[in-house]
C-alpha cells in the first residue's frame, strides 16, 4: 500500500499502480483507493485519452474515493460513472502490456 500525502491508497505504491492490487480489484470487485467492496455507479479516473477510448488503466473506485485519487495524484484526470466494467487483460501482441477497465454502462 502506498501513502501518498499521508493517505493510504490500496492499488498504488508511491503513485505507481501495483499490477498485483489492480488484478486483485477486478476480481474481488473491490475499490482501487480504500479496499472496500464496490457498489454502483462504480467510478474510473484517467487522462483525456483514456476517457475517449473508454479504457483505463487505474482500477474502479467509489465516487468519493475517485475525488481523493484525482486530488491526490494528478487532479487533470477526468472520472467517468458506470455501472459496470470489463476487465481487459493484454494480448501478447500488445504493446502496452497493462491491463485495461472498460465502462460498459456508462452514467
Amino acid at each position: 500500500m502506498s501513502r501518498v500525502d499521508g493517505t493510504v491508497l490500496f492499488a498504488w505504491d508511491d503513485g505507481a499502480l501495483v499490477k498485483a492490487k489492480v488484478t486483485q480489484c477486478a476480481l474481488s470487485r473491490v475499490c482501487g483507493a480504500c479496499g472496500g467492496s464496490l457498489a454502483r455507479p462504480v467510478a474510473f479516473v484517467g487522462t483525456a485519452e483514456e476517457v475517449g477510448r473508454n479504457a483505463f488503466h487505474a482500477p474502479p473506485l467509489h465516487e468519493a474515493c475517485a475525488a481523493d485519487v484525482r486530488r491526490l495524484l494528478d487532479p487533470s484526470w477526468e472520472t467517468v460513472l458506470t455501472g459496470g466494467f470489463e476487465f481487459v487483460r493484454p494480448a501478447k501482441h500488445d504493446e502496452d502490456k497493462r491491463p485495461t477497465f472498460e465502462p460498459n454502462s456508462l452514467l
